[in-house]
């Protein structure tokens, strides 16, 4: 088994204007669009531009449905700061973003009750080398840098069915601050768990930021992302 700790930084962003929309109501797998013919549920929303609305803003999570629980994946990429030299380097580190639901009802699942987990690029390593009997589980303190230390802990535990044929992923909260505990268990299947490597994978040099040096060349330059602009989902700490 893995296992792996990690400390958090304290900071402030602002809060994605489309998770700012989704947190006003319930999420419900109503609300995305049904295939009855294959038995699918998609996650793509509305568009937009049928709307009249305009966005360059993308947000396209993995998203696992299950009856108690659902939870969401996707890259939370990088932000750059420009020093004095000239040089550009990382201000905030991405990461891959997971966000666990509870069932409120057939098809619903409350999104203002969300908790998240944020993987960092060694944590995504462990996951990608997973294998059929394999398990792993890391453990975040989000306060640890504060007065708060040790009051808010987290544990994502990613453990084998006993049969093989998937895995469960489970999620733990403790916050002594306001005496309460969350725990979210999802079952899901290894074609599932394939998709979730697999999109981690080419995840990877992007959250790490390597894409922006890949690709300097071709552009000139690093393209920087403003502190609290597109990419600036909300972080783990902030729940």
């Amino acid at each position: 088994m893995f296992k792996l700790s990690r400390v958090l930084p304290l900071t402030s962003t602002s809060r994605h204007k489309l998770l700012e929309v989704l947190s006003s109501r319930k999420v419900g797998v109503g609300d995305c669009l049904w295939d009855r013919r294959s038995a699918r549920i998609s996650t793509a929303t509305n568009s937009y531009a049928a709307k009249g609305y305009a966005s360059d803003r993308i947000f396209a999570p993995y998203t696992v449905y299950k009856g108690k629980a659902a939870f969401s994946l996707s890259p939370c990429l990088p932000t750059f700061t420009k020093l004095e030299s000239g040089t550009v380097v990382v201000d905030r580190r991405g990461s891959m973003m997971m966000i666990f639901m509870h069932s409120v009802g057939e098809r619903k699942y409350d999104w203002e009750k969300r908790q998240r987990f944020a993987l960092s690029a060694t944590e995504v390593g462990s996951l990608i080398t997973m294998g059929p009997q394999d398990s792993c589980e890391f453990f975040h303190d989000p306060s640890m840098l504060s007065s708060n230390a040790g009051q808010v802990r987290k544990s994502l535990s990613i453990k084998p069915h006993t049969n093989s044929n998937g895995y469960f992923v489970s999620l733990t909260v403790v916050n002594n601050l306001l005496n309460a505990k969350d725990y979210f268990s999802v079952p899901i299947s290894t074609a599932e768990f394939a998709v979730m490597k697999t999109a981690c994978s080419f995840a990877l040099p992007h959250i790490m930021g390597w894409d922006q040096i890949t690709n300097q060349q071709s552009r000139g330059t690093v393209g920087l992302q403003p502190k609290g602009g597109s990419q600036a989902l909300d972080l783990e700490w902030e729940k």
